[in-house]
């Protein structure tokens, strides 16, 4: 937690489940150590053009259960059980040098994606690296890179090498994604819009491209007794990319955050 504080400026973007742009509120939040580091206040400032400020002030004197962080300060909260009846969803956060972007999907108690927000922020004072809006052509190719899983139950991290190969035919999109020893996997979907949908196998998946490099993956309907994933990507770089990944089991149990940072070879 340590290696995001300071006062962070940008905007919360609210966005469309389709990836439209609904909204767009200039923030500040501030995360401050008190006490030798023991408790962390954050201070949330939105300043939505004509309209009073919003602050909110929070505490934290320790992490939540839903609340894992990696080794290079990106971090992810939300839910640990997924229940068909209640609101289910996570905020996904990288974080790059003096540059965060987060990503915070809702699901209100239905299957599909009620609502996404894109978090664009920097350290106050820092000029941000201009990036243009995702797109295919920027993925197609072989990113080579590493792994770094960690756990809620607290076992070991554990850190594999990855490949993911993307290239596109036509008006179809091929993925072929492997972690360590483990067998590809395989997939094909179809770009529709600012949409990836790969509708192959039993939890159909969609990747939305967005402003600043940005790229949120999920479930496209969540079919209950079948693992999930949600997905933060940023494409810092031309040739460097992080995805923070949070899977859930058959069960609906969140069973760990992935960090995956990849070089474009």
């Amino acid at each position: 937690m340590l290696k995001n504080q300071g006062t962070w400026v940008g905007s919360f973007t609210q966005l469309a489940p389709s990836g439209a742009v609904l909204q767009d509120t200039p923030s500040e939040v501030a995360l401050l150590p008190l006490n030798q580091g023991n408790t962390m206040r954050q201070t949330i400032r939105k300043l939505p053009p004509g309209q009073p400020i919003s602050e909110t002030v929070l505490e934290y004197s320790s992490l939540g259960r839903g609340v894992l962080f990696c080794q290079t300060g990106a971090f992810s909260q939300g839910s640990i059980q997924r229940s068909p009846v209640g609101e289910f969803g996570a905020e996904l956060g990288l974080i790059h040098g003096a540059e965060r972007l987060r990503i915070a999907q809702i699901f209100p108690k239905q299957p599909t994606l009620g609502s996404l927000t894109l978090i664009r922020e920097h350290l106050d004072g820092v000029e941000p690296a201009a990036r243009p809006d995702l797109s295919t052509a920027q993925l197609i190719g072989t990113w080579l890179g590493e792994a770094e899983t960690v756990y809620p139950d607290l076992q070991p991290p554990q850190t594999v090498a990855t490949r993911l190969e993307i290239q596109q035919v036509g008006s179809d999109i091929t993925q072929s994604l492997s972690f360590g020893n483990s067998a590809n996997i395989q997939s094909r979907g179809q770009q529709a819009g600012s949409a990836l949908r790969f509708d192959q196998g039993r939890q159909p998946v969609t990747v939305l491209l967005l402003p600043n490099g940005a790229s949120a993956s999920f479930p496209t309907e969540i079919q209950s007794g079948q693992g999930l994933f949600l997905e933060a990507g940023w494409l810092i770089t031309p040739t460097l990319r992080q995805r923070l990944i949070r899977t859930y089991n058959a069960q609906g149990t969140w069973t760990s955050l992935t960090l995956v940072t990849e070089q474009k070879q």
